[in-house]
């Protein structure tokens, strides 16, 4: 019998990680903002992130 092929690991960086914890952050607050917690510029903000939920195909209404 022979034994099966070792298939080589692949390291990753450790900074991959804390880059797709960032990623993963960013789209929850583009996904989930709805301006409450920006105060003044909410609106302006709000339709910004609406616009771009709509351009990922995220529904709103």
């Amino acid at each position: 019998m022979t034994s099966p092929a070792l298939t080589p690991s692949i390291a990753v960086p450790k900074w991959a990680f804390a880059v797709a914890l960032v990623a993963l952050i960013v789209a929850w607050v583009v996904l989930q903002e709805n301006g409450v917690a920006l105060g003044a510029a909410a609106e302006n903000v709000h339709e910004f992130f609406h616009d771009g939920r709509h351009a990922l195909g995220v529904p709103c209404h």
